[in-house]
C-alpha cells in the first residue's frame, strides 16, 4: 500500500522536525518542509503531495492565502496548524476551502484523523466535481442532439423519434459519439443555409 504523501509548512523548524517525526512514526511519508506559504505552495504545485499541513502564522504568505491557492488548483486539501482559534482566523481559513484544523498544542494521535478526514473531504469535493462536469456534457449533448433533431425533423419530413433514431443510428455505424454527429448535422445545416 502507498503511503500518504505529506508537505510540512511552518516558520519554525522544530515545530516542522516534530512534526515531521510524528507523521513518520503514523507511517505518512514527509516528501517536503517549507518555512513559509509561498515556499509551501511552489512545493506543492512540483511535488503533487496527497495533503499539505501548514501553520497559519508564516511569513511572505500565511498559510490560509496559501490553502486558497491548493484549494483553487485542487493540488491537495490542506489541514491547518494554529496557537490561535480566533473566529475570524477560523472563518478565513473556511473561506479558503480548508479541511481540517488543529490547534496547537496538538498531540501524534490528534494528527492521524486529521490527514484521513482531510483526504476523505478532498476526495468527496473531487468526485463531485467530476459529477457536475458529467452532467454538464449529458446537458450540452441533450442540447446539441435536439437542436439537430429539429433539423431533421424540418429538412427530411421525420418524426422525433425518427430523427433520434437516424442520429443514433449514424453514431454506432461510424462509431462516434451521438453529439459529434448531431454537431456535424448542425454545421451541414449552417453551411447549406449561407
Amino acid at each position: 500500500m502507498e503511503r500518504t504523501r505529506v508537505i510540512i509548512a511552518d516558520d519554525e523548524s522544530i515545530i516542522r522536525m516534530d512534526l515531521r517525526e510524528m507523521l513518520t512514526n503514523l507511517g505518512y511519508l514527509v516528501v517536503g518542509e517549507a518555512g513559509d506559504g509561498r515556499s509551501a505552495v511552489n512545493q506543492a504545485r512540483e511535488l503533487r503531495p496527497d495533503v499539505v499541513i501548514m501553520d497559519i502564522k508564516m511569513p511572505d504568505m500565511d498559510g490560509i492565502e496559501a490553502a486558497r491557492i491548493l484549494t483553487q488548483e485542487r493540488i491537495a486539501p490542506v489541514v491547518l496548524l494554529t496557537a490561535f482559534s480566533q473566529q475570524e482566523l477560523v472563518g478565513r481559513a473556511k473561506e479558503a476551502g480548508v479541511v481540517g484544523y488543529l490547534v496547537k498544542p496538538f498531540r501524534e494521535p490528534d494528527l492521524g484523523p486529521a490527514i484521513e478526514v482531510a483526504l476523505a473531504r478532498f476526495a468527496e469535493f473531487r468526485a463531485l466535481e467530476k459529477e457536475v462536469a458529467d452532467l454538464q456534457e449529458t446537458l450540452e449533448t441533450r442540447k446539441v442532439v435536439d437542436r439537430a433533431k429539429g433539423i431533421l425533423m424540418d429538412t427530411q419530413g421525420l418524426s422525433e423519434s425518427e430523427a433520434f433514431r437516424k442520429i443514433q443510428r449514424m453514431s454506432m455505424n461510424t462509431r462516434k459519439p451521438m453529439k459529434e454527429i448531431a454537431e456535424a448535422i448542425i454545421l451541414a445545416e449552417e453551411a447549406r443555409s449561407e
